[in-house]
Parts: C-alpha cells; structure tokens; sequence
C-alpha cells in the first residue's frame, strides 16, 4: 500500500520518517543495544526514572516510595515523601524544576530541587487543579521568554497547557493556558525547548508533533505512521528528543526508533528487554545514555548508544519581550479584531486610548488599562488610523477614518479632543470591491489626506474637507501593486507612504498626491520578514524613526530603519508576561505605535499589537500594550 506520509520539516531540519524514501524504511536493522540493569545488583522500587541535566550525573525516580534524587551508583542523594507516577526536570535558578503527578491526590504537580549541603532538597509542591480527565502523561517546556509551563495528556485526546513558572521562579497558583485537541490515544509527550515543539504520540497509530508556545497554532503534524503508512511495527510507548535527532519506543517490536536530518535511522534493537516501557535519554560524552525500563520485570536497564546526530544549524530565536497591559475581548468570537489606532490626549496623555476595528461589527474604544470606555457598532470595520487637530464646522477636532468592508466606504469619526467621545462624521464612497487597509497622511502645514485600497491591489488617495458637520473627500490619483496589499502608514514629515504587499514586501511611494506613484522597495519577503506582511507602524525619532511591521509568517515584529537605505535593526515576538497573567501575542494583524510619553511604564511611548490567538484564558481576539522601553531595550534601539 502506498504511504502517504507528508514530508514536513521536524525541529531545526529533521525530516518526517518515510521521507528518505523506500531504501530508509526497509534498512536493516542496527546491531542490538547493549543494556545492563540499573543500579547494579539492586532492584528499584520506581515507575519512572528520569536524567537531571547535572554535571553530577543525577537520575530521578518516582514511585509508591516518593519521589528520590539518586547518584549514578543508586544511592539516595535527597527524597520525597508521597506516591508518584510521571517525570520530567527542566533547569531553573538554583536547581531545577520537577513535574510530576501526585497519584494519591490524582494532581499534577510542579516541585522545585536544589542543592543542599552536599545532598539535595525538594521545596513545597504546587499542584495543579484537579482535572476531569485521567493525566496519561506530563512534560514541561522552557520557551524563549523562560517561562515554564506543562503540559497535560489525558484519555480520550484531552490535553492541556499551564503556565507553572516564570524565568526566575515557580507560580504560586499556576494558569490555564490554553486547551489542545490531542491524539486520542496519546499517553506520552516530550518537548523541544530549542525548537519550540511538542512531540505526542499515539499508542496504536504512531507519533506527531505541533507548537509547543503557547501561542502557537493547535495544528500537528505526522512524524511517523504504523506500518505500511510508516516505519513503525506497533505504536511509540515513549518518546526523547535529544540534539538534531529523536528517539522513539516502538515497543511492540522491542526496537529503538531514531529520527534525524535526512529521515529515519535503522531501528536497534533492545537486547534483555521482554517488555521495553519507558525512555530517558541525555548527550552525555562518549555518546547518548539510555535508560530503560522492563515493565515485565519492574527493573530499570542502562546503556550507551553510539550516535552523535549532527544538529542542524537553526536561525537564532527571537528575542521575546512581554506586554504590560491587554484590551478585554472582542465581542465577537473567531477572526474578529483587526487593527489599532492610537488617539493621544492633547491635555492629559495618561487617559489617551486605544481605538481597535471590530471587523465583525465595528469600532471599540479602550482606555490604558484596556478597558472598553465606547463601542460603535457601525459594520465590519477593518483598519483605522488617527490624526489630530482637524477643523470640522466651527470646532477642531481630532479625526478617524476606518474601512467598512460592509459599505466599501472610509467611515469618518470626529473625536472630541478634551473627552476622546467618538462619533460618526461622514462615509466616503470608494467604488472598491473589497476595501481592505487604510491610513492618513498629512503635510507639514497642509491637507489631510486617507490612503485606501483594495485586496486586487489598488490605492486611492483621497483629500479630507470639513463639510458642516461632515466629512467629505475628493479622490486625487489611483496607484496599484501587482498582488493583495493592506497595511500602510504615512510619514508625514518625509512625505513617504510605506505600504505592505503580503507576499512580496513593503514599499514606499511618495505620499503628496501630485508626486510619481512609483514604488521604491524597502523590505523583501525573506528570512526577516515573513509572509503574510500585516500591519505597519512608524515610531518617530532622531535619525528618521524607525518602520515596525507585523510579521505574521512567524508571529514576529521586524523594524527597520524609516529612512533610506532602511537598515533592518532585528525582530522580536512577544511572549508570556507571567507576573501579569497577561498571554502572548500571534497571528497579528494590525500594529500601531506612539512616542508620545503616555506616563507610567509607557512614558517613553506605546505598542500595540493586535493578537490572533487569545490565551489564558482562552477567549475571542484582543490587542495587547507593549511598553515601547521594551522594544528599544530589546534591540538597542536610539
């Protein structure tokens, strides 16, 4: 029967297993494993053993007798009262970080380990809620930001990830971060750290991998099937990845799985073993050190494989910096908020807001705090931008203008300069098919202008006028891509206009309506800047500021120099504020952002980015507030 296995990319530059082709899954089988029991001459009163990552050479066990801290010859190095099923350790200040489950209490628990006066000690256990599903199997992941969280595997493909630590040190009361629909007869899972995986199996089938962060998309991926789809001869019981590779139980088969840059390694086989149950691995100098367990007998086996997987070389991670604040939910569920404006209180910046599209209803106005203080339900409004001090009847106002994706019109918005009350002031009919972004330019000393266009590619320029209490625009000039644009922002003070391709890149083009609508190019697709390109802010500056755009190929913000030759100065993604209880940010469409010192941790100006994924708890789509101190900290920016 033919495979159908798909050759996806697994961590840095591995390969699915089958994807080496026919030669790969019918290799020979490699010389057996040699495997001697653990510890020597004694039998082990544990269910689990795992390595800690320690110089010393530690291993862990968990079991009716608690959980035990033991040397490499088995002595008792520190201990914990209690029963217990389920391991994993991930380093941490002072020590490391423990995972288990508590089997009398039926809770996963979070333990940190430190060294005390030659032996070793276990702080207070934080447990878990209670769950309504049986815990199969647990593992913990350190993401880029360092927060640590874990995740459940329970029957019937339920899973689950809690945040259960932040760089430093353990929560007290951990947090919910999102649910995952998993396999439904998983009972395993390990992670990448370096390559921000989570590694599922599937006892009867076989083995998959998805998104460890916990922003990442819920979809997964095969790794390796049950024969004649894939390599297996039963179903993966454990799973260890260790540097540039992956290490499997096909435990029916009594066999070691390997999976590495150019697809799957002839299995080895388990000398001794009558029924192989569990799996730790670790680099260690003169090869990987195994351990395994013989559920047939209850003893543990030790061995060395002789294998060095080269790692392939990966991108760097991002840096990650958090947000400090986050906007209440939309209203709306599924792909609902869009893109954010910032209104700046000409009186009292503390109490400026954050004006957010709604593209399933309309405009919500938020306070610092991310509150709603105004909701105009006024149709699918996509983009917004702000400029201040326009004369509108005998008043001067401030004005917003927004795509309606309903009306294909720029929906005008007055706001009232001492409150920041909004209110419709005028819809200009486009003749577009399909409005999508928008922005506003205005001139030292001269007109507004909006910016609109359209997902086949078109621009229009329109000049804003104050008609009464309207207002009106008068179309200029037309300009086009070649294929869907969105994103745009204006420097008003060089007369640029930077707009966003999402395929392609981003452009500029002289803003003034009289000027050549020719396209100069000012960041390519590529390693950067990865499609789709979304949102596009400007941060106004010494040196001509600096262009942020929303990455959302790989949920990162990519900034650029504003002025020619636009010099990239480095990306970021924002993660995991744990202090806060405050999510990442993914998927990101529209970005905004202001110098304007706004008080308090935003007194040298703000971000905001609108975020695709609502975790912890999980909810409809918000925007978060990222201090903009972050941001020049991060990159080492003027």
């Amino acid at each position: 029967m033919k495979s159908f296995l798909i050759c996806l990319p697994l961590g840095a530059g591995l390969l699915l297993a089958g994807c080496d082709g026919p030669a790969a899954r019918a290799a020979d089988e490699a010389p057996p494993l040699s495997l001697a029991p653990w510890p020597a001459g004694a039998e082990l009163a544990a269910e689990t053993l795992e390595f800690l990552p320690s110089a010393d050479d530690l291993r862990l066990a968990a079991g009716r007798d608690g959980l035990a801290v033991l040397d490499p010859a088995g002595g008792v190095r520190g201990t914990m009262a209690g029963r217990y099923a389920l391991l994993d350790s991930r380093p941490a200040a002072g020590g490391f970080a423990v995972a288990t489950q508590d089997v009398e209490r039926q809770q996963a628990t979070v333990v940190t380990l430190a060294p005390d006066a030659g032996a070793w000690r276990f702080g207070a256990p934080v447990l878990l809620p209670a769950r309504a599903f049986a815990v199969e199997g647990l593992c913990l992941y350190r993401d880029g930001g360092g927060n640590l969280s874990l995740f459940l595997v329970g029957d019937e493909g339920r899973g689950e990830q809690w945040l259960v630590g932040g760089p430093d040190d353990l929560l007290p009361a951990p947090r919910l971060i999102r649910r995952l629909s998993l396999p439904p007869a998983a009972t395993a899972c390990r992670t990448d750290d370096a390559g921000g995986l989570l590694y599922v199996n599937e006892e009867d089938l076989g083995l998959w991998v998805q998104g460890a962060d916990g922003d990442a998309a819920a979809d997964r991926r095969v790794v390796d099937l049950r024969q004649p789809h894939g390599t297996l001869a039963g179903g993966v019981r454990a799973l260890a990845p260790v540097p540039g590779g992956l290490l499997a139980l096909d435990a029916e088969a009594g066999r070691l799985r390997r999976y590495a840059a150019g697809g799957t390694l002839p299995p080895i086989g388990l000398a001794g073993l009558k029924a192989p149950d569990g799996l730790a691995a670790r680099v260690g100098a003169q090869g990987i050190d195994i351990l395994l367990r013989d559920e047939a007998t209850g003893r543990f086996h030790q061995g060395r494989l002789d294998w060095s997987p080269a790692a392939p070389a990966a991108p760097p991670r991002l840096p990650v910096i958090a947000a400090e604040r986050q906007t209440e939910p939309m209203s709306r569920q599924g792909d609902a908020a869009d893109d954010p404006a910032i209104w700046l209180n000409p009186e009292a910046p503390e109490r400026s807001l954050v004006l957010g599209t709604n593209k399933k209803q309309g405009l919500v106005v938020y306070d610092l705090d991310g509150r709603v203080v105004q909701d105009l339900p006024v149709g699918r409004l996509n983009n917004v931008d702000v400029r201040a001090g326009f004369a509108l009847g005998t008043a001067l106002v401030d004005i917003a203008v927004a795509s309606n994706r309903d009306r294909n019109t720029i929906d005008v918005f007055a706001i009232d300069r001492a409150s920041g009350t909004l209110r419709p002031a005028g819809a200009i009919e486009t003749g577009l098919a399909a409005i999508y972004g928008i922005c506003l330019f205005q001139a030292p000393d001269g007109p507004l202008y909006a910016f609109a266009n359209d997902k086949d590619g078109s621009f229009l320029q329109y000049r804003l006028a104050g008609d009464g209490e309207r207002v009106t625009g008068t179309l200029l000039r037309r300009f086009e891509v070649a294929s869907q644009p969105e994103g745009c922002v204006a420097d008003d003070r060089h007369q640029r206009l930077f707009l966003g391709e999402e395929d392609v890149g981003v452009w500029s083009v002289d803003a003034r309506p009289e000027g050549a609508a020719t396209l100069a190019p000012v960041a390519a697709v590529g390693d950067l800047l990865v499609a789709d390109v979304e949102g596009l802010a400007l941060y106004p500056g010494a040196g001509g500021g600096y262009l942020l755009v929303s990455s959302q190929g790989n949920d990162s913000y990519a900034v650029f120099d504003a002025l020619p030759p636009h010099r990239p100065r480095g990306a970021f993604r924002i993660g995991i504020n744990a202090a806060a209880g405050i999510d990442g940010a993914s998927e990101t469409d529209g970005i905004e952002v202001t110098a304007a010192p706004l008080g308090g941790v935003f007194g040298q100006g703000l971000l905001v980015v609108q975020d695709g994924r609502k975790r912890m708890p999980e909810s409809s789509q918000n925007f978060k507030l990222v201090p903009w101190s972050r941001v020049a900290e991060t990159l080492a920016l003027d």
